[in-house]
């Protein structure tokens, strides 16, 4: 693995166990020699299940098996290999993906149909089916209400570390917990990019209700990041409510007595979504960008994601440049509405331009100081209306083309 990222967390979070959720992880074999590539999660009888996909046109079967068994938005398992991403693998890849069901559904006794399967790694290779289903008997022998970090370094490829999140939150009077892995490093942009995030929670939650709370959050965290602008055949977030909590049933996604595990979900997806970036190919700044004055929420995060992308503002900030100017031509691609008359850019919290021009007696010292720092600042106000939004980016290094160019090898 590679050395661990310098935006990394200092350590993987404590989660506490999601009753109703079990997992285990070990080591197939498929790609990658001495650790963990394949995780089993088995989920209790009733869980309800609500998932966003990639909209990717050239979608991996393990894409088009899940999107097909979350019409009936319930799950009893889920699988998941590292190192081969089963796309492009012609009749071979739905092969695969039945097999690896079938295998789990006989591992645990549940239907094939509600066995959710996810693949990440490289396009086009030919996965050894017996592997991977040869694989997952043993491990439904060692499953277990912990093992979170486990889990989540077996979903891994260029990643370098593990990344979770959790919240305590309630229902009600009802006490409910939510627990989350995901793995993503490069191949990074709205639309999910090549990350698979899963969250559970023991909650009470019909699947309408669970899409659209899923929805929300994933707009919000990792539909709002980007590290290259890439997006994957096989990427995927899937939400899980065993409802063990018994909380009282609720139909409707916008009651209230939901708010406090809307916000609980919204910090885990962010959370997650943030340890991605921080884990960036070759990252070594971390970068957030407020847009506000936007005709819209959604029009402020594609305006936000427009500078995100660039690899110009990019590789200014990796080399700790304060060329705002790099900034204002990429705002000048955006299909957005913008007022350049009223148009104020910030760094570190210093505004630089107020409307056409510099600010008067702009001094440039605190901007660059802010820039060498690991942690950077974006402000930009568009001056058309009220929406608001937040992404979150990473430079662009000579690390992440030293990834990317031996990613086979």
């Amino acid at each position: 693995m590679a050395n661990i990222s310098p935006l990394a967390p200092d350590r993987f979070p404590a989660l506490d166990p999601v009753p109703g959720v079990r997992l285990a992880s070990g080591a197939s074999g498929e790609r990658y020699a001495g650790r963990d590539d394949l995780l089993l999660v088995e989920l209790a009888p009733g869980t309800a299940a609500a998932g966003v996909t990639t909209r990717s046109r050239t979608a991996a079967p393990p894409v088009l098996w899940t999107r097909a068994m979350l019409a009936d938005g319930r799950a009893s398992a889920l699988v998941v290999n590292a190192g081969n991403a089963n796309a492009f693998t012609g009749p071979a890849g739905a092969e695969c993906v039945a097999a690896t069901a079938g295998a789990a559904a006989a591992a645990l006794r549940c239907a094939e149909r509600a066995v959710a399967v996810a693949s990440t790694g490289v396009i086009g290779v030919r996965p050894n089916i017996e592997r991977i289903t040869g694989t997952i008997p043993t491990l439904a022998t060692s499953l277990a209400e912990h093992g979170w970090e486990a889990a989540a370094g077996a979903i891994r490829t260029t990643d370098t570390f593990a990344k979770g999140a959790g919240a305590r939150t309630r229902i009600g009077d009802i006490p409910v917990t939510v627990a989350g892995i995901a793995k993503g490093s490069g191949m990074i942009a709205p639309d999910m990019a090549t990350m698979l995030a899963f969250v559970f929670t023991d909650a009470a939650l019909p699947a309408p209700v669970l899409d659209r709370l899923l929805r929300q959050s994933v707009n919000r965290s990792f539909n709002a990041i980007t590290v290259d602008g890439d997006t994957s055949t096989s990427d995927m977030a899937l939400l899980f409510a065993t409802g063990r909590a018994g909380n009282p049933s609720i139909g409707d996604w916008r009651d209230s007595r939901l708010a406090p595990f809307r916000e609980a979900l919204g910090a885990v997806c962010g959370d997650l979504a943030r340890q991605i970036v921080r884990d960036g190919e070759g990252a070594t700044k971390f970068v957030t960008i407020h847009v506000t004055g936007a005709t819209s929420e959604p029009a402020a995060r594609r305006i936000g994601l427009t500078v995100a992308n660039s690899p110009l503002v990019k590789t200014a900030i990796a080399g700790s440049d304060a060329n705002w100017g790099r900034i204002v031509a990429a705002l000048g691609k955006t299909s957005e509405r913008i007022d350049v008359s009223a148009l104020a850019i910030s760094m570190g919290g210093v505004q630089i331009t107020d409307g056409e021009a510099l600010v008067e007696g702009y001094d440039e010292t605190p901007v660059a100081a802010h820039l060498a720092g690991s942690e950077v600042e974006i402000g930009i106000d568009v001056g058309v209306g009220r929406g608001r939004a937040t992404v979150w980016t990473c430079d662009l290094t000579h690390g992440y083309i030293d990834i990317n160019a031996d990613y086979r090898s």
